[in-house]
């Protein structure tokens, strides 16, 4: 299979896109903004999408409108200029290029289709030491096309321009021959968050996130909104087996930040003799200053808590029993808390990792202002590992295990497996082969990314977002890695896809992974073997071989996205299933391997029951 290094591309596309002054690297490219530049006979506006920076010239339709950028160059020599611009005529426009007032050329800026296509291109030209003045005029009485930007980049010499990486993984996932056969098993019934939410993203019909199966046979589902559904194992309606948010009272919070209220649960292996399982809520309003967190943020707008729930009889249809909090932690926006608790189903009794408890916990929304996700003495950021059942953490009611890669380490808790995350959304084991641990980590700007998970890892943020540089002092673009970045000791993903919006803050599709599994079942041989995940909002799913994502470097996986059918067979999209075109797409998976499909949308579960 075609493998792909991003080391090599970061190259690609790099004439596209802004770039700040003063960055360095060996000729490095520098963006002028066009609504920076001189303008005569036009205006400056932002009604066409997919510019960069705050708006475009639109000129005049004259022939003498035009645009001048002053372009300061350290050294004369031949640079490459790269003009952006939009042209929805179906027409040419034709301009004049003038460098310090000497006519260079005549450049014929075709037609992109439409007003927010946007294109480049390109000339080779003389310029001096110090300020130039290039001057783009119109020839024609149709004036010039819709200017952007101009972004002067390597020099003549062959150098590579050493600003922002325009599109960071130039490859797209490779459409698959391969199709999932979905088939609906559950309805869930429509529920509503508190406080009533701002976000029309949190108007959802059920905000289903998870599917698991325990020993015998039943299968649980959370609901954001604060209740845990039971299916039953012959089938038949959602039934509910536990309201947390009954539970909470009063300060359970689900209405602001996408990843706020009931938002995992997690079986002990041993729930069916021992009753116990663990789940993370979010508090707020009287919480904030009642409660008392183990951690917090400052102005904190939310807390994560970890409960523990042990059943007087495991095997009761309904909750009854007890509860204890185990971590409480306060977060100082209302995205990135904790995301996810789970035990390693590789991890047998008798083993170091069983009943060991590992949680995925946010940056708090503060990794583009800080570098919390890398701070030692802050749970903030990190995968943690606890001991649910221990008690020698500061707060007495966990334990923190012997063999986590930081115990005993000064400035550094204990509970720490992993380190430099944003968002680690969904986590889970591989239950065959080697057992890796994958992550589906959300990123900034443009980088959804799967990790492979060992103790002790630095993933990076907020230094990096992928392998890229992520710089918080201009978040919407990402920077080749630098000659000397082992010296670091980051861990890069497996596997990977980007956004492919337009350069700047104002490309955001709105992107973001969803974690999966890779597939040991015994029904769906052609899936065998495959790391299956998606993006959540769009509702695509995607495939890449476990054995190709290996770690080491910057070497990503190759990404296939699957279709999709309808159980009769049919063609369909996960839009189409969802009712939605935000899908707000889950995986789940039952004891025995097999996968389960949940939108939050229209709150069905589907289960892929075949392969076409």
């Amino acid at each position: 299979m075609h493998r792909r290094t991003l080391a090599t591309l970061l190259v690609a596309g790099l004439l596209a896109v802004l770039v700040l002054p003063g960055q360095s690297g060996a000729a490095a490219a520098i963006v002028y903004e066009a609504e920076n530049a001189v303008i005569v006979s036009g205006a400056v506006e932002s009604n066409h999408a997919g510019y960069s920076g705050t708006g475009f010239v639109n000129s005049d339709n004259v022939a003498g409108a035009a645009v001048e950028f002053a372009v300061r160059q350290p050294a004369a020599g031949t640079a490459v200029l790269a003009f952006r611009y939009a042209n929805g005529t179906p027409g040419a426009r034709p301009a004049t290029l003038t460098i310090n007032g000497t006519t260079h050329s005549t450049i014929s800026f075709a037609t992109t289709g439409a007003w927010t296509t946007w294109a480049n291109t390109t000339v080779s030209a003389p310029l001096n030491a110090g300020a130039n003045q290039v001057r783009l005029t119109a020839t024609t009485a149709d004036g010039l096309p819709n200017l952007d930007a101009l972004t002067e980049g390597a020099d003549g010499g062959g150098g590579t321009p050493g600003g922002p990486v325009a599109d960071p993984i130039p490859e797209n996932p490779i459409q698959s021959a391969l199709g999932l056969v979905l088939t609906e098993i559950a309805q869930f019934p429509r529920s509503e968050p508190v406080p009533s939410p701002t976000d029309s993203r949190l108007r959802r019909h059920a905000r289903i996130n998870h599917l698991s199966q325990i020993a015998d046979g039943r299968r649980f589902v959370p609901d954001l909104n604060g209740r845990l559904y039971v299916l039953p194992v012959a089938g038949g309606a959602p039934a509910t087996y536990l309201d947390v948010r009954a539970a909470v009272g009063s300060n359970f919070f689900s209405g602001r930040g996408l990843g706020s209220g009931f938002g995992f649960v997690a079986f002990h292996p041993d729930f069916a003799a021992n009753g116990r399982f663990y789940t993370v809520h979010s508090e707020a309003f009287q919480a904030l200053s009642g409660q008392r967190a183990d951690w917090t943020q400052s102005s904190a707008a939310v807390q994560s808590v970890v409960t523990e729930w042990t059943a007087a009889d495991p095997a009761a249809p309904t909750f009854a029993g007890t509860r204890r909090q185990v971590l409480r932690l306060g977060f100082g926006t209302t995205i990135h808390a904790i995301q996810q608790i789970d035990f390693n189903p590789n991890a047998a009794p008798g083993s170091p990792d069983h009943g060991l408890l590992y949680i995925a916990v946010g940056d708090g929304g503060r990794g583009t202002s800080s570098t919390v996700a890398r701070q030692r003495d802050q749970p903030f950021g990190k995968i943690l590992r606890i001991d649910p059942r221990g008690t020698d953490s500061a707060n007495g009611r966990y334990g923190i295990p012997a063999a986590n890669p930081f115990t005993g380490q000064a400035g550094t808790l204990g509970e720490i497996y992993a380190l430099g995350l944003r968002d680690p959304h969904r986590f889970s084991w591989d239950r065959g082969g080697t057992g890796r641990m994958f992550l589906g980590h959300i990123g900034e700007h443009d980088i959804e990314a799967v990790y492979d998970i060992r103790a002790g890892d630095d993933f990076g943020w907020s230094e990096r977002e992928g392998a890229f540089v992520f710089n918080r002092s201009e978040p919407c673009y990402l920077y080749g890695l630098p000659a000397d970045d082992a010296r670091h000791g980051y861990t890069y993903p497996v596997a990977a896809y980007d956004h492919n919006g337009p350069p700047g803050c104002t490309g955001d599709l709105g992107r973001a992974i969803a974690g999966g599994f890779v597939y040991r079942g015994g029904a769906l041989p052609a899936l065998r073997g495959k790391y299956v995940f998606g993006d959540l909002v769009q509702g695509w799913i995607f495939a890449t071989e476990e054995p190709e994502m290996t770690r080491g470097g910057t070497d990503l996986a190759p990404l296939y996205q699957l279709k999709v059918h309808t159980s009769a067979g049919s063609l369909t999209t996960m839009r189409d299933l969802a009712g939605s075109t935000r899908v707000d797409l889950r995986f789940g998976t039952d004891r025995a391997g097999e996968l389960y499909i949940l939108s939050k949308a229209n709150g069905k579960i589907w289960k892929v029951t075949g392969t076409r």
